[in-house]
């Protein structure tokens, strides 16, 4: 008997080493119920993806529970990259067609019409065209490009005029040519708009606006289809009417402006019809670079001779 119970005794009895054991289960347990990142933070939460516990700072919410920081960073970082959705749509614009140069024409001058009423930031006297800035005295002739992004504030309808001829030539022009040569086009008949006011006004007139651009779009667009063979009778008188409005006595529009883009534009249709040869690219880009190189030198020759006349 006394074996007998000295035997239950010693089984009832844990050894050292179980009692370790648990000790060791039990804290480990309690270190488990602890943010990994904060371990004075109790929390019972589990990352969906790596199941470390995670406190109430450390969780950023899952289609399916919380994502402990780490897996945050990883998941990121093999995201794959998104676009801003101004790039995507104008990617996808580009690739199916649309005139995207049109519609950047009408968004830029748009923007500078915004901030020439902004009081005090002198966006209209930066950039206004004159024939006086075509001389030494005051050489500026970047205003013959720049003064085409500006329009009257005193006038609406000056802006939205242009604006929907653009937008009605430019949906026809820009797909037949492309956007560079459309592009080239557009500039270099504004060019030749302020070359206009050079050589048919005052010295010292003073103008802006896209209605030489705007009439060179007209002019190549004449040329363009008097080639293909086209009914022009509607065309002459929209552009007879068109022209004839800057006649206006005290209408404060420079038909001189109009008259030079018109001229300048029909050029660049002529160029661009006889070198739409692929072989003939170099051609068309000298002959473009050659005609804007001398709508400036004119301009300088004529503005210089009449200051120099007076």
């Amino acid at each position: 008997m006394a074996v007998t119970a000295r035997s239950t005794t010693s089984s009832s009895r844990a050894s050292p080493s179980s009692r370790s054991d648990d000790q060791v289960t039990d804290a480990g347990a309690e270190r488990a119920n602890f943010c990994y990142r904060h371990p004075d933070r109790q929390s019972f939460v589990l990352c969906q993806r790596c199941g470390r516990t995670v406190c109430g700072e450390c969780q950023t919410p899952a289609p399916v529970g919380v994502i402990c920081p780490e897996c945050m960073r990883e998941q990121r970082a093999s995201a794959p990259r998104t676009k801003p959705a101004v790039v995507t749509r104008f990617r996808a614009a580009t690739d199916r067609g649309a005139p995207v140069v049109t519609y950047s024409l009408i968004g830029i001058t748009a923007l500078v019409y915004l901030l020439q009423w902004i009081p005090g930031l002198g966006v209209t006297n930066a950039l206004f065209f004159s024939p006086v800035f075509m001389t030494e005295v005051f050489p500026e002739p970047w205003r013959a490009l720049t003064s085409v992004f500006l329009h009257s504030t005193s006038l609406f309808f000056h802006i939205l005029l242009n604006m929907y001829t653009l937008w009605i030539f430019g949906r026809l022009l820009e797909p037949m040519l492309g956007r560079g040569r459309f592009l080239a086009l557009y500039l270099i008949s504004g060019l030749a708009g302020s070359i206009g006011v050079v050589v048919f006004a005052a010295p010292g007139s003073q103008v802006l606006g896209a209605s030489g651009a705007i009439f060179g779009l007209m002019g190549a667009f004449v040329v363009i289809q008097r080639r293909l063979g086209g009914n022009m009778t509607q065309l002459y008188i929209l552009l007879a009417i068109n022209l004839a409005i800057g006649f206006i006595p005290n209408a404060n529009i420079s038909w001189q402006a109009h008259l030079g883009g018109l001229i300048g534009g029909a050029l660049v249709g002529l160029i661009l019809l006889e070198t739409r040869a692929r072989a003939r690219l170099g051609v068309q880009i000298g002959l473009l670079i050659g005609l804007t190189v001398l709508l400036f030198a004119i301009g300088w020759l004529v503005a210089s001779w009449k200051i120099g006349a007076f």
